[in-house]
């Protein structure tokens, strides 16, 4: 009797490891998102979810700094210029035009904690950019300059707080590919109905070490972009979360003719 037991069990779990591996669907969709290629001025093309409709988003870079910088001399000052980081030369099937980069010029009175910001615009006014899915990732290639000037991100949560993600610092030459992990704990998608509903990118923060020089200083962005999990938050039904009942007096009318009767 114990030997059939332990044929049968045997089976069994020979079964459960023949089970093909479709049968288990994934809730996994790995996919990376480009949020600019810096190549066409204020033209990025960026895809949204505008309920339940794709459309495309694009902006303007704007630079606003600290106290000190200076303004007399026109600081800071924000161009784009012909090139890309050699990695990225294999990878460009743009044949229209040459491949572009952002630079950002300042000049500050004098040292300290000084800083300045690059961050999207739209008619006048910060204009945050929105992730799809569950963001695990933001990489981007930086130009530096060999000065301690130290480089953050700055994202919205979807609750509405700004976290500052560290990306290191500037203190090499040339171009450098900086990758910056999003932590676990900071919530990407709300429940509610108001609000943002995921979360959404602020802008870049360059600091400057107190002791490091503040003369002429120039930095360049390429290829702004983001791994994300886009079924993380999708699910049977979601297509519903945001229905517009509009001005529908349908339920007013239920209960009218309920009262009737």
């Amino acid at each position: 009797m114990k030997k059939g037991v332990i044929v049968f069990t045997s089976l069994a779990l020979l079964l459960a490891f023949c089970i093909p591996a479709v049968a288990q669907p994934s809730s996994r969709a790995v996919e990376t998102f480009i949020v600019d290629n810096f190549d066409t001025e204020d033209s990025q093309n960026y895809p949204m979810n505008k309920n339940g409709k794709v459309e495309v988003d694009s902006w303007t870079w704007e630079v606003q700094a600290s106290r000190f910088i200076d303004k007399e001399n026109g600081y800071p000052k924000k161009a784009y210029f012909d090139g890309q980081p050699n990695s990225l030369k294999v990878l460009n099937t743009n044949t229209e035009g040459s491949p572009k980069v952002l630079g950002i010029e300042t000049s500050y009175h004098r040292k300290g904690e000084n800083w300045f910001e690059i961050y999207p615009s739209k008619e006048g006014k910060a204009h945050e950019i929105e992730f799809i899915g569950t963001v695990t990732q933001i990489d981007f290639w930086v130009w530096g300059a060999n000065y301690l000037y130290y480089i953050d991100l700055l994202v919205r949560d979807a609750d509405g707080r700004v976290h500052t993600l560290p990306a290191g610092n500037l203190a090499f030459n040339g171009w450098r590919n900086i990758i910056v992990s999003v932590p676990s704990h900071i919530r990407q998608h709300s429940r509610l109905r108001s609000g943002p509903k995921n979360m959404t990118f602020v802008g870049f923060r360059i600091r400057t070490d107190p002791d490091e020089y503040v003369d002429v200083f120039n930095v360049f962005f390429d290829q702004l972009k983001y791994t994300s999990n886009t079924l993380s938050n999708v699910f049977d039904g979601y297509e519903l979360q945001d229905v517009n009942f509009g001005d529908s007096g349908s339920s007013s009318k239920s209960a009218a003719s309920s009262e009737g009767k």
